[in-house]
């Protein structure tokens, strides 16, 4: 195979390397493989084409729409999955490597697509939180909103998943309503390129929302307003140089990091030599030293056991390792490929002797390893490299040097205050495990350590067969860390969502604030339909259409009977001494669950028609007790339409209970399915 020529994708077109390109090496063989980069490409037109053409497009869409563009860019790239692991070879990964690069960012792809159809609403902007009142009449409300930035996201990628990477932005960033301009890590930036001509060749995507720099932004950076955003992956130092840029400071442009990170892994006191938190600890660091050849943000770099236990836990990590098969990623054994280049083991050689100066290697020799199926010395090939510091207290660099590969070094504790003082010594970190069978030990580090770890993971006998592995991050939580992490959070479900989004507090009259979210609010004008709401479809029913019922006396004989019938003889409704006895009763009350039933009788429609199931009923609150003698009448409000299939879609009704004086005494919101048709 000759040079590939890795292009960029830019104003519509794609642009081959020119000026400036850069040569990329196969990690494994060394050899040049492909070129990358163009210093001519027009970084205003890409912002320009981004934020002027993509951004209307995208934000033309609902939540909805833009879920399903995201599942369907997902599935074309399930399609074309061999093709991105054929490719990936080359950056030293092996087809185990793959799967977590390439199947975990289409993973995330469906998770994202998921939760905007079930969690976010099927319209043009996100309502957060309740209505706030903030007038004694309540004619004065207050909502907060968010809205899709009117910019530009520019995702600047790392080079060890260059499409888990780039996918786990992208879906948030499309999901929120926003065009995004990737920029992966030169070195592997070939896979990326292919993932993006998948999706953008799909006729998924409208114009304009994703483009591609295979190579150097340029001034791309010194364009930003406060309406775009960057999201960064790489190192702390360049993170800081990008962050610190006169023109981002300026123009408080977002800027989101997940940076260097000195992850621990926690053997807990309880879990001794044959217990099976021990043996499952012993697994997972091995994991993830070797995983991706140790190129992983969230890889364990720092071992800690008890003080007793670091003996055994050294000749078991030793015992391992020793049977780790390190050579061509393609071949079927292997299972430990090569690091991204030469410079990349370079890097790691001179970290590793940083921590040398401070810790004892005690497993491998990067002059003395095998590798099987390919040439060392040509390719980026390490041995895992194991160090053992025997004084953690008095050591720096072991909590400050990330070998950035198969690097993790040992140290012990002598009690769990020492555990947590020491892995809070990394300064903020992406994530630190913990393998215990104690609850307390639990919950003293996630209190001790929490403050210092974007993520916790604990893993024992209990969820060894679900639990996901210290080294995953999951599109549902947050991925991100505080201090040497980066400060930056991602991913996190809907709360990734939001980082492309704008809050803001709008306040006015019960009728603004409901047009505004398109959901009704207690004080916005109740519409009276032609008809019994429940003989109305779905598109029929209007936001704000109520029915209110006539009133029905509750009396001691359906309390009783409502006692008898269901067993709840709970003395408030069947002792009326034991009753007046509560400070929260006058005497004996009708049951919450018997309004609630009568309630449903007063407004249902018995006949068939549109309404085709009940299927949940929410917020649900007492407010003042009912006794025999009071009536109730019910309001049922449309309060929220929300489209689910072809055939039909959820309403959502707001339903309040009023006694004879007008006093709430109860209410909830009532979830049915509404056919489309009748």
């Amino acid at each position: 195979m000759g040079v590939l020529d890795v292009r960029s994708f830019v104003n519509g077109n794609w642009v081959a390397p020119g000026k400036g390109a850069r040569d990329i090496e196969n990690a494994a063989t060394g050899r040049v493989m492909a070129r990358a980069g163009n210093d001519a490409l027009d970084t205003a037109a890409m912002l320009d084409y981004a934020r002027n053409t993509g951004g209307p497009a995208l934000r033309a869409m609902t939540f909805h729409d833009r879920a399903r563009m995201i599942k369907a860019l997902a599935l074309c790239l399930t399609e074309q999955k061999q093709q991105l692991y054929n490719l990936s070879f080359a950056t030293g990964a092996t087809q185990s490597d793959h799967m977590i690069d390439v199947d975990g960012g289409i993973g995330t792809m469906f998770v994202f697509a998921s939760k905007g159809r079930r969690e976010l609403p099927d319209a043009h902007l996100y309502l957060e939180g309740d209505v706030e009142v903030l007038s004694k009449g309540g004619n004065f409300l207050g909502q907060h909103i968010c809205t899709p930035l009117q910019g530009a996201a520019v995702h600047i990628n790392a080079f060890n998943f260059p499409v888990w990477g780039m996918l786990e932005k992208l879906a948030p960033t499309l999901l929120a309503g926003v065009p995004a301009i990737v920029k992966p890590a030169t070195s592997t930036c070939y896979v990326t390129e292919l993932a993006v001509r998948v999706m953008i060749e799909s006729g998924h995507l409208p114009e304009g929302t994703l483009q591609l720099v295979s190579g150097g932004l340029g001034n791309t950076l010194d364009q930003l307003t406060c309406q775009d955003v960057v999201s960064f992956t790489g190192s702390a130092d360049t993170a800081l140089k990008l962050r610190s840029a006169l023109h981002i400071q300026k123009n408080a442009v977002r800027f989101t990091a997940e940076q260097d990170s000195l992850n621990a892994s926690v053997l807990g006191p309880d879990a001794i030599p044959g217990t099976t938190e021990f043996e499952i600890f012993i697994k997972e660091v091995v994991r993830e030293i070797t995983t991706k050849a140790g190129q992983k943000c969230t890889a364990i770099r720092r071992i800690l056991a008890p003080q007793a236990q670091v003996d055994t836990v050294l000749e078991a990590l030793k015992a391992k390792l020793s049977k780790t098969v390190i050579g061509d990623p393609q071949a079927d054994g292997t299972q430990m490929g090569a690091l991204v280049s030469n410079a990349q083991k370079r890097d790691v050689l001179e970290k590793a002797r940083i921590i040398g100066t401070e810790a004892k290697r005690v497993f491998g020799d990067p002059d003395n390893f095998e590798v099987s199926g390919a040439d060392k010395e040509k390719g980026a090939f390490l041995p895992p490299m194991l160090f053992h510091c025997a004084n953690p207290d008095e050591a720096t660099r072991i909590h400050e040097t990330e070998a950035f590969g198969p690097v993790s070094t040992v140290m012990g504790y002598r009690d769990l205050d020492h555990a947590i003082r020491t892995v809070n010594r990394g300064a903020g970190s992406l994530v630190a495990s913990v393998f215990t069978h104690d609850p307390a030990v639990a919950r003293a580090i996630a209190i001790g350590a929490g403050s210092f770890h974007g993520r916790l993971y604990f893993n024992n006998r209990d969820s060894m067969k679900d639990a996901t592995g210290h080294g995953s991050p999951l599109p549902h939580m947050v991925h991100g860390g505080p201090g040497r992490a980066g400060g930056g959070e991602e991913l996190g479900g809907i709360r990734g969502v939001m980082h492309y989004m704008q809050r803001t507090a709008i306040q006015g009259s019960p009728d603004i604030i409901a047009a505004i979210g398109q959901k009704w609010v207690p004080g916005a004008t109740e519409i009276k339909g032609p008809a019994h709401p429940f003989t109305r479809t779905f598109h029929e029913l209007a936001i704000g259409e109520t029915i209110r019922t006539a009133a029905r006396q509750i009396t001691t004989e359906d309390i009783e009977t409502f006692a008898h019938f269901t067993g709840d003889k709970f003395y408030a409704h069947m002792d009326q001494q034991a009753a007046a006895r509560n400070p929260f009763f006058p005497g004996r009350v009708a049951h919450g669950y018997l309004l609630i039933s009568f309630a449903a009788g007063m407004f249902v429609e018995p006949n068939e028609g549109p309404v085709l199931a009940n299927t949940g009923l929410e917020n649900l609150r007492f407010m003042k007790p009912v006794e025999a003698g009071d009536s109730i009448k019910v309001r049922l409000t449309v309060k929220k339409k929300t489209p689910r299939n072809q055939d039909y879609g959820e309403i959502r009704w707001h339903a309040t209970l009023t006694n004879q004086a007008d006093e709430t005494v109860a209410e909830y919101e009532l979830l049915t399915m509404n056919a489309y048709s009748r």
